[in-house]
């Protein structure tokens, strides 16, 4: 169980990405049910470190109180020059299976340590090409808010940081501990990047009132098999016309927003609810826990029921 957490503070430190680790794990949320962690920063040279926009922080502890932390995290920093000593820390964290979190340019740290080699990462979008060059090794994926490959978690630019913490928060506490987190920070527990990790999609905002309406009379309805000539209905417009706004307002067609709305509503069911998969599959509109198993594969790359083990088991434990 993810018990210690080390936040790395390099010189040059971004204070934005250094705080989003320090509010998801840096909290004791235990009285209203969510985890405490013992949280720690540390520094190669404990003292004064200088952030990104000029001022300094005083940081006590040195390198050595993470060589047993469970996560070992690394803000956005300066790219270049990086401490052969930090890297220490990194190779060290990997190596004995701990988490190793970067937000932001934080990868190249993780890069430079060697332990993003031939493993998928990613950074934020005005770097992504960089890390490719610079580590030709590393499958970096430019379209995604974070990644995890086996422990190592890369992030996006800012807060998606705070999407890659709360995922670990996840995977290693459950659905429940990651909603106090996240309604403490005010923030969605999961938001959907496009990548297949279990990230959930929050309902899009329409710019029209007829489609913001549709949009919720099909998540009322989404038991039941719905067609585009009945959304069409509702709003009152043409199927052909429909269709056309809907995917130019909302960014997809029909039929992919009510899937993807779907797959969310079985996720909930699978973290919060001990039916069986027909039901569930049943009650999402998915018909049966074949379609359900399918859709799963195509657009998460999972099984709703290693789904429901990964992340349901803990919500009851």
């Amino acid at each position: 169980m993810l018990k210690k957490v080390v936040l790395l503070a390099l010189p040059g430190v971004a204070p934005f990405e250094f705080g989003v680790i320090c509010e998801v794990f840096g909290i004791d949320r235990s009285a209203t049910g969510g985890p405490s962690f013992d949280f720690t920063i540390a520094t190669a040279d404990p003292g004064p470190v200088r952030t990104s926009l000029g001022f300094t922080m005083h940081i006590e502890n040195g390198l050595d109180v993470a060589a047993d932390a469970d996560l070992v995290a690394v803000p956005a920093h300066e790219i270049f020059g990086i401490d052969e000593r930090y890297l220490d820390v990194i190779r060290a964290a990997e190596a004995r299976g701990a988490w190793v979190l970067s937000v932001c340019s934080g990868a190249f740290a993780l890069a430079a340590a060697g332990i993003l080699s031939g493993r998928r990462a990613t950074t934020h979008w005005m770097h992504t090409d960089r890390l490719a060059r610079m580590y030709p090794t590393t499958a970096v994926d430019a379209d995604v808010l974070f990644v995890e490959d086996r422990k190592v978690v890369t992030s996006a630019g800012t807060a998606a940081g705070i999407d890659a913490a709360l995922h670990i928060v996840r995977k290693e506490y459950g659905a429940a501990a990651t909603n106090v987190i996240a309604r403490r920070m005010v923030v969605p527990p999961q938001r959907d990047g496009g990548q297949s990790q279990y990230i959930d999609a929050p309902v899009q905002e329409s710019a029209s009132d007829s489609f913001a309406l549709v949009a919720e009379w099909m998540l009322e309805n989404i038991a039941h098999d719905l067609t585009v000539d009945q959304l069409a209905r509702k709003a009152l417009m043409s199927s052909r016309t429909f269709a056309r706004r809907f995917r130019a307002e909302m960014g997809t067609t029909p039929a992919a927003w009510l899937n993807r709305q779907r797959i969310i509503r079985a996720q909930q069911l699978l973290e919060s609810s001990t039916s069986g998969l027909e039901s569930i599959a049943q009650q999402t509109g998915f018909g049966t826990a074949a379609v359900m198993r399918h859709h799963f594969l195509k657009l998460l790359q999972t099984t709703p029921t290693a789904y429901r083990r990964t992340f349901g088991a803990r919500l009851s434990a």
